[in-house]
């Protein structure tokens, strides 16, 4: 059973929940290529309707060496979300060492088309059993 961490972010009324995990059957650790998967809830526990148009990324690996992803919407939809509803996605992030860092920003339009970025927390990329030799 592996131990599933959740990380959330909430701004204006909208919550970001991150939750990661360690692929280890698309992973090289022989050639340096680990591969994480995240599932991500996006739920609108405010008043006003929004829609998600962009997406910011940090990467970080072990060395402090940083990746930008930018780009419009999330696994190709820009979705909208009333009050009350939530979209959920799952994506995934290669790093070539076995830890990192990942973290955020959506940028959001309102209905009045009023824009503001909503924080995407930050996560831990860990390779479980780091320490552990398997043959």
């Amino acid at each position: 059973m592996t131990n599933r961490t959740s990380y959330t972010a909430n701004t204006r009324g909208i919550a970001v929940s991150v939750e990661p995990t360690y692929l280890e059957e698309r992973s090289s650790p022989e050639i340096s290529e680990y591969v994480w998967a995240y599932r991500v809830v996006i739920e609108n526990q405010g008043r006003e309707t929004v829609q998600l148009l962009s997406r910011h990324w940090m990467i970080s690996n072990s060395r402090g060496e940083l990746t930008e992803v930018k780009g419009p919407g999330v696994v190709g939809n820009q979705p909208i979300l009333k009050p009350g509803e939530s979209f959920e996605y799952t994506s995934g992030a290669p790093l070539d060492t076995p830890s990192g860092m990942m973290g955020g920003a959506y940028q959001m339009e309102a209905e009045s088309g009023e824009r503001f970025d909503i924080e995407i927390p930050t996560f831990s990329l860990d390779r479980p059993n780091q320490g552990a030799v398997l043959n």
